[in-house]
């Protein structure tokens, strides 16, 4: 999916608003809808990550995942292990508390944040992860997975 396109839609319905005022208001609009590109596709991806976290939910097993390469963007799906699924079935009951200092709470959030998901949601998936590469005999060496495209 490219999100330029959507972005470039998006422009143009804010143009056509601003035809119904006089010529400052065209270029107030045209000015706006520049600042907020950046903006708008931001919020796409959010809404695509967001839409690929439902999706999962409603999966038996495997996952959805937004990938980014350049200007595409698509949701893909990934087949669970079943290792994810004994995790999958898992009650979220247990609590702890967590202390951290304000710049790391600050980069959680972020980090959550960039993901769609609430902070909960975040540490879940990320100590999950962590937790599953160690299991699987990695001593040391760290593995990047993904994707990409030049």
């Amino acid at each position: 999916m490219q999100i330029e396109g959507h972005v470039e839609a998006l422009r143009e319905d804010l143009a056509r608003v601003a035809v119904v005022g006089d010529e400052s208001t065209a270029r107030a609009a045209e000015l706006l809808a520049l600042a907020l590109e950046a903006s708008f596709a931001r919020r796409l991806q959010d809404a695509l990550a967001e839409a690929a976290l439902e999706l999962s939910g409603r999966l038996e097993e495997g996952s959805v995942e937004v990938r980014v390469a350049g200007p595409e963007t698509e949701l893909v799906y990934v087949p669970g292990t079943p290792a994810d699924a004994a995790d999958a079935g898992d009650a979220l009951d247990a609590r702890i508390t967590l202390r951290l200092s304000e710049s790391l709470k600050a980069r959680v959030d972020a980090a959550a944040a960039a993901s769609g998901v609430s902070v909960n949601t975040w540490l879940v998936q990320s100590l999950t992860r962590l937790l599953a590469t160690r299991s699987t005999g990695a001593t040391g060496r760290h593995r990047l997975t993904g994707y990409g495209r030049s």
